[in-house]
C-alpha cells in the first residue's frame, strides 16, 4: 500500500546524484527528499548511491553515512536506533516505518525516502511534530486519580495491568496519524490514531479515577468520530499495535454511558 502524499502544493524536481567511491561492487541508490524552505526552492529529489559492503543493514545506517560521507547538509531526526524512541520515523519505500528497524533488502530495487506525510516540513525529512504533541497534551496523558493511595501505591492486578499490553508500548513515531486520511484532511480538529490510542491508555487504567471526564474530552464530533476504520493505523505501525482497535474501544464506552 502506497500511503505517501506529498505536503500540500509541493512540486519535487530533479536533485543531485552523488555517486559511489570508484570500485565499489555492491551499490544500492537512495532517492531522498530534499526541501530547504531558506533557500526558497521547490523541493528536489537527490540520488545517493550508496556501497552496502560499507555500511550498516538498516536504512538508518545508509542516512548516517550519507550524512558522514556524502552530503551534510542531509537533515533528518534520530536517537536510539532500537525502535523504542520513534524519532527516526519517515516514509521508505512508500510505508511510514522507523529508518532503524527497516532492512535496506526488504526494498527492492532503488530506495525512495520522504518525510511523514501530510505534515509541514522543517528540512528535508524532518516533519514538524508541534501540533501533534499539543494534541497530546490535551489528552492529559498522566494518572489522574481524586482518592488518596493506599500506601506508596495504587496496587493493579495483573489481570488489570494486561489490559494496558498493546496500548503502553506505543513511542508516538506518529507513522499510525500520518498513514490516516481523515487525519490528513481533518488534523487541526481531529486526534489522529496515536493520540487516541494513548487517551485510551489511559481510559483502560484500572488505577485512573477520571474516566468521564476523559471522555468528556473525547465527545467531539471531530476530535474522535472522524475515525472511519479503514485500518491504515493499524497496517503501518511498526510496534505492531493497533490503534483502530483502541479507537472502538473508546467508541464503546462512548455508547455505554448514554
Amino acid at each position: 500500500m502506497a500511503e505517501f502524499a506529498l505536503p500540500a502544493n509541493s512540486k519535487i524536481r530533479p536533485g543531485k546524484t552523488h555517486k559511489a567511491p570508484a570500485g565499489a561492487k555492491r551499490i544500492r541508490q537512495f532517492k531522498i527528499y530534499r526541501w530547504n524552505p531558506d533557500s526558497g526552492e521547490t523541493p528536489q529529489l537527490d540520488t545517493y548511491e550508496v556501497d552496502l559492503d560499507k555500511c550498516g543493514p538498516m536504512v538508518l545506517d545508509a542516512l548516517i553515512k550519507i550524512k558522514n560521507e556524502m552530503d551534510a547538509t542531509l537533515t533528518f531526526r534520530r536517537s536510539c536506533r532500537e525502535g523504542v524512541c520513534g524519532s527516526c520515523a519517515m516514509n521508505i519505500d512508500g510505508t511510514n516505518t522507523l529508518a532503524c528497524t527497516k532492512y535496506i533488502d526488504e526494498v527492492k530495487g532503488e530506495v525512495k525516502i520522504y518525510p511523514l506525510p501530510h505534515m509541514q516540513v522543517v528540512k528535508d525529512l524532518v516533519p514538524d511534530l508541534n501540533r501533534a504533541y499539543a494534541q497530546y497534551a490535551s489528552i492529559e496523558p498522566w494518572l489522574k486519580t481524586k482518592s488518596p493511595a493506599p500506601g506508596r501505591e495504587h496496587p493493579q492486578s495483573p489481570e488489570e495491568r494486561a489490559k494496558l499490553d498493546g496500548l503502553w508500548e506505543c513511542i508516538l513515531c506518529f507513522c499510525c496519524a500520518t498513514s490516516c486520511p481523515s487525519y490528513w484532511w481533518n488534523g487541526d480538529r481531529y486526534l489522529g490514531p496515536a493520540i487516541l490510542l494513548q487517551a485510551y491508555r489511559w481510559i483502560a487504567d484500572s488505577r485512573d479515577e477520571c474516566t468521564g471526564e476523559r471522555l468528556d474530552n473525547l465527545e467531539d464530533p471531530f476530535r474522535l468520530y472522524r475515525c472511519h476504520t479503514i485500518m491504515n493505523c493499524t497496517k503501518t505501525c511498526p510496534k505492531g499495535l493497533n490503534p483502530a482497535k483502541a479507537i472502538a474501544e473508546i467508541k464503546k464506552l462512548m455508547v455505554a454511558r448514554r
